[in-house]
């Protein structure tokens, strides 16, 4: 093969891409279409040079020592996301980028309680798969890198966008991805499993709310689900009627949409074990009701059902896997909408448990649609375990920002297996205390048993707390996403895209299921 000996300094210009540079060069004309390929590259450390993966060793091979001898020129050090992007120096691919994937045999890092090696492979084979799809690459093949699930993830995720909006002439190009030079594929579509349902759980969130009614949500997931062979129940407002549901009708009768309540199923082993229970909150559109939020930026809160759309995920990815456990997901959708209908600051309900509830404040009205279902879900399924995925509390996202997702549980071991699987998929989350003296902030009233605000600042710990008043007797978490499943504003992830909905926490939920269905496979 002949070597290519051209200027690579002609043409060189420089873009800004999420936190990180990347620096394109083209010998000539920049390349439009065809293929890209996104090769890894170790960091510079001590007197070591820049090193290529062992793909990337291949193709090194091939062109005669020319990437070796690019990587010398252009002076790239393999820091983390930091690369290159060079044209026409390989007749099969049109663009090939090196991209930095930080030091070389690194691993789980305790103190960020994060599998950094993992992460690393994410960030770099988003920004090299991005890169190519903004240079109009149709395909795009991406170096394993040692880990091609993460690889197949980070690649996956950055280069999806919200096109449902978009005139059909003016979407960008979505390019076909492709496991490089590595025969563990089984590893690869795994990854692309967890990364595509956590891009259907983006596109449910992003959705303006208009187009995501209760009603066309619940049209989605069955789209979505039931061709998976996973059971969806879909449950009208005369039926939400019957069983006394209050709560949840007592914020659904602000708006003129109708509230729905789904039922999903998956059954990956015999009918008679215990499933986990999963209830997430499904406000389409949470405009506070009579406490009305303020207009600038309201339009963030049509991802008030993000838990409901990571969930939903969730549930199409333990179908892809065949996830050897049962898991039935509760899901209240509805609007918390301002009208004459609507539920008055004081208002006070009866729940399934013949609980009161005070309804003092509209703008928490999360814990006040997920009350009864939540305990619907209990005496309906008798679950093993309940878990429950929403965005409640101010007080996280300013504990936090997007850094990661908050949990409260009464059980130990469940907590450690959150963290567990956090640390593995890079969407972390930490815990936050769940003590009686939140609990008393919330039931130690005259008038009524629980208010759905509580007394004081802590507002994501007072959440939880009612919440936790209606699970009596059960191992129980609450994932608090207030944070993370809304728009990504700051601490970028280099591989989800500004400014959108972020689908998180969908793969730290599949993980949670994987590792309590095959807890023998667990190191």
């Amino acid at each position: 093969m002949n070597k290519i000996r051209t200027n690579l300094l002609t043409g060189m210009f420089v873009r800004r891409l999420p936190i990180l540079d990347f620096i394109r060069h083209s010998c000539g004309a920049e390349a439009r279409g065809g293929k890209g390929l996104v090769i890894g590259v170790y960091q510079k450390e001590g007197d070591k040079e820049p090193k290529l993966t062992p793909s990337g060793e291949k193709v090194n091979d091939r062109l005669g020592g020319k990437l070796t001898e690019l990587i010398s020129e252009t002076k790239i050090v393999g820091r983390l996301g930091r690369g290159k992007v060079f044209n026409n120096i390989d007749v099969e691919f049109r663009s090939v980028a090196l991209v930095g994937l930080g030091l070389e045999g690194i691993g789980f890092n305790e103190l960020e309680m994060l599998d950094e090696g993992m992460e690393n492979v994410r960030v770099a084979a988003g920004i090299g798969a991005r890169s190519l799809q903004e240079m109009g690459c149709t395909e795009v093949f991406v170096d394993g890198m040692d880990y091609a699930e993460q690889a197949a993830e980070g690649a996956t995720l950055s280069i999806w966008r919200y096109t449902d909006m978009i005139s059909k002439k003016d979407r960008p190009i979505i390019p076909k991805l492709e496991l490089f030079d590595s025969p563990d594929m089984d590893s690869w579509t795994r990854g692309v499993f967890k990364a595509e349902a956590q891009n259907l759980a983006r596109r449910l969130s992003d959705a303006p709310a208009n187009c995501m009614t209760p009603t066309l949500f619940a049209q989605a997931t069955v789209d979505a689900l039931c061709p998976c062979g996973i059971t969806v129940e879909i449950r009208t407002m005369d039926w939400i009627e019957q069983q006394r549901l209050n709560s949840f009708l007592m914020i659904a009768k602000g708006s003129c949409e109708p509230p729905v309540l789904m039922e999903i199923s998956y059954c990956g082993t015999s009918p008679e074990d215990k499933p986990i229970l999963f209830l997430a909150k499904g406000i389409t559109f949470n405009s506070g009701g009579i406490n009305l939020r303020p207009c600038k930026d309201m339009d963030e809160y049509r991802g008030c059902m993000s838990g409901a759309a990571s969930a939903v995920a969730m549930m199409r990815c333990c179908a892809a896997l065949s996830l050897p456990i049962n898991v039935v997901c509760v899901i209240p959708l509805c609007e918390n909408m301002p009208s004459g209908m609507a539920c008055k600051p004081g208002d006070v309900c009866t729940l399934l448990n013949a609980r009161s509830m005070a309804v003092r404040d509209l703008d928490k009205a999360g814990v006040v649609v997920m009350a009864d279902p939540l305990l619907y879900g209990q005496e309906a399924y008798k679950p093993r375990l309940v878990v429950d995925v929403a965005t409640l509390g101010e007080g996280v996202k300013k504990a936090f920002g997007g850094g990661a997702t908050g949990i409260f549980s009464n059980s130990h071991y469940i907590w450690k297996q959150f963290q567990a699987a956090g640390s593995l998929t890079g969407d972390r989350v930490w815990r936050l205390p769940l003590w009686n003296y939140f609990k008393k902030q919330v039931t130690d009233e005259l008038g009524y048993d629980i208010s759905n605000d509580g007394r004081g600042l802590a507002s994501s710990c007072l959440a939880a707390a009612v919440l936790h008043e209606l699970v009596p007797c059960v191992d129980w978490v609450h994932l608090d996403t207030r944070g993370t499943g809304l728009l990504s504003k700051y601490g970028l992830i280099p591989y989800l895209s500004a400014n959108r909905m972020t689908g998180r926490p969908t793969r730290t939920l599949v993980q949670f299921v994987y590792q309590m269905a095959c807890p023998a496979e667990q190191k």
